[in-house]
């Protein structure tokens, strides 16, 4: 097992998945804070990188397509500092997480994760009940039905409409967008055989917001219902694997880089302990 605590969260690692834990402080986003402690399977990781900058850098994690509804609906957009998938690093912990970069990599080598889409969600996404207030309004999802509610800032039309809500099985799909410039940020959902949308401030299936740049939390909300859809896609062919590299002697070259983070010092005595014993137990069983 390994592991990284730093201020800004802690991750750990071991042969069957991530372990994500968000920091407490105020520098931490709010929607990693609501989404709180995650699992991520192996099988649903892509990779890992540690991107340096001049005060330390951050440690990424990259998901297979399909593997989890938040990033879907994030669509690319649930950028810094909401990314939950994203670890700030101080400079003196920039060698645990480099090393910790490449361990998740050699561990998705050794299980063979494969780089096609997922045909199903491999985490589950936010609980339900669930809700968010951003700009105009406030929406809630209960697994069953999504409800709009319009706040004094939602315009004419909006308030004419007055609240809305939509069954799941009515549902076709969601959209969610930050604000960027002078463009609204939305959280839309699509319902079967409604025509088609408007401006996110004033098409009634449309949370907006023109100031938070996330919209609060309302990309979990988004991800909640996304997650309980009916997935219609069809299932990819499968694909040849291609071939491993040999299991022991990853595991031997990731003893070698310990014992350097060891003698360098960036890894404490109990710290090279207890990852030694699991390496050399991982070689062990192979």
């Amino acid at each position: 097992m390994t592991e990284i605590v730093v201020e800004d969260g802690a991750w750990t690692v071991d042969v069957e998945a991530v372990r994500i834990t968000p920091g407490s402080g105020r520098d931490v986003h709010e929607v990693r804070k609501a989404l709180g402690d995650l699992v991520v399977p192996l099988e649903a990781v892509a990779g890992a990188v540690f991107e340096p900058s001049r005060k330390g850098g951050h440690l990424r994690l990259r998901l297979r397509p399909g593997a989890d509804p938040l990033t879907e609906v994030g669509a690319g957009l649930l950028a810094a500092p909401a990314d939950p998938y994203r670890l700030a690093v101080p400079k003196e912990r920039r060698a645990a997480a480099e090393y910790m970069a490449g361990e998740i990599r050699d561990l998705g080598q050794l299980a063979q994760v494969p780089e096609e889409p997922c045909p199903d969600f491999l985490l589950p996404g936010p609980a339900v009940p669930i809700s968010a207030t951003a700009g105009d309004g406030t929406v809630s999802f209960d697994g069953v039905r999504v409800r709009l509610e319009w706040t004094g800032f939602a315009k004419a039309v909006k308030q004419a409409a007055g609240a809305q809500e939509f069954r799941l099985s009515d549902l076709t799909g969601v959209e969610w967008k930050p604000q960027s410039g002078l463009a609204y940020g939305s959280l839309r959902f699509h319902v079967r055989g409604e025509g088609p949308t408007g401006r996110p401030e004033e098409d009634r299936r449309c949370l907006s917001w023109g100031v938070q740049r996330f919209g609060g939390t309302s990309v979990l909300v988004g991800a909640a219902v996304l997650a309980r859809l009916a997935r219609h896609a069809p299932e990819p062919p499968a694909a040849l694997s291609p071939p491993a590299p040999d299991g022991r002697d990853l595991l031997i070259r990731r003893l070698t880089d310990l014992g350097e983070l060891h003698r360098s010092g960036v890894l404490t005595d109990e710290e090279f302990s207890t990852a030694k014993k699991a390496l050399l137990d991982r070689i062990a069983e192979l």
